[in-house]
């Protein structure tokens, strides 16, 4: 018998039952983000030799590109700052995929949102801005350009992606599509899917911004609809960070957090206005500015009549 004024387990003293322990979170959510965790990991290691080869294709290709100019006496078509821009793009991509980051987006919803932006958005338009100008047809070694121009097929394909619907269109399926809890939280468990997440995001933020800056001079769109298009793609990148800053439950089964949430639509938030802000901002029109000598004669040239 226990002695008096111990209390047992079980046991209700004074009407009241004893709180052995504080309730667990809940078993679906536990159980997805273990298995995120062991995703992300297999993914990792799955990965790496394909991340780290892409990586050192681009740059190659970009380096032959970059020397080719150079030597055919055009250095202002391939300055040291356009290397540098490429070179920071595909460091990005490495530090978003490769570093601890990586971990962090299994974890955390602002670590991964985090990782898409970076991925989707700030790499793609840091290398089409590197690549705008000649360094764009140079891209490819000439024997290869060749081969490639010769097929009709990709040659139509090519220029129905880089039509500003098309692009517009497939960045909003990426954008819209894999941010529906069902396939985001799918995406975490499973590693080919993950893939294809992390792939669609890159293509389609190198095609919106192949519209933004026109590193080929296509003159598709003019200076107004480059403002607008960034516009457009800036509406619906805040319309998903206002649900994820408003909403009062988690939205994704593998991430528990709220504040956590609302921290990863102010990633987003504050990425889109800066990359996009700064996009608009130079395409905004210029108002020339007159010189101060020339003021007066403009003034006499047309002379400003107040009315009685």
């Amino acid at each position: 018998m226990a002695a008096a004024g111990e209390l047992q387990p079980g046991r209700r003293h004074g009407g009241r039952p004893r709180l052995l322990r504080r309730p667990a979170r809940p078993a679906r959510r536990a159980g997805a983000c273990a298995r995120g965790a062991a995703a992300g990991g297999r993914l990792h290691d799955r990965d790496l030799p394909v991340i780290v080869a892409g990586g050192a294709l681009a740059l190659a290709a970009f380096v032959q590109a970059f020397a080719r100019l150079r030597r055919r006496g055009r250095p202002d078509l391939a300055g040291f700052d356009r290397a540098a821009l490429f070179v920071l793009g595909i460091a990005i991509v490495g530090v978003a995929l490769l570093s601890p980051l990586d971990a962090l987006a299994e974890r955390r919803l602002s670590g991964h949102m985090l990782q898409h932006v970076l991925i989707g958005d700030v790499a793609p338009a840091l290398l089409v801005v590197a690549l705008r100008g000649p360094l764009t047809f140079f891209l490819l070694p000439p024997a290869v350009l060749k081969r490639v121009a010769r097929i009709a097929t990709l040659r139509s394909l090519l220029g129905w992606l880089l039509r500003p619907r098309v692009a517009f269109a497939i960045w909003m399926l990426a954008l819209g599509l894999w941010h529906v809890p069902l396939a985001y939280d799918y995406a975490l468990a499973h590693p080919l899917a993950h893939d294809a997440e992390h792939l669609s995001f890159m293509t389609a933020g190198l095609l919106v911004w192949m519209q933004l800056v026109d590193p080929a001079r296509r003159r598709v769109l003019g200076r107004s609809g480059r403002l607008a298009f960034a516009c457009c793609l800036f509406v619906p990148g805040q319309v998903l960070a206002g649900v994820l800053l408003g909403s009062p439950v988690p939205l994704y089964a593998s991430y528990a957090s709220v504040g956590d949430q609302q921290l990863a639509g102010l990633v987003m938030l504050v990425e889109q206005a800066t990359s996009l802000g700064a996009c608009a901002a130079f395409l905004l029109p210029v108002v020339p500015r007159i010189p101060e000598r020339n003021r007066g004669r403009l003034l006499v040239r047309h002379p400003v009549r107040v009315a009685d």
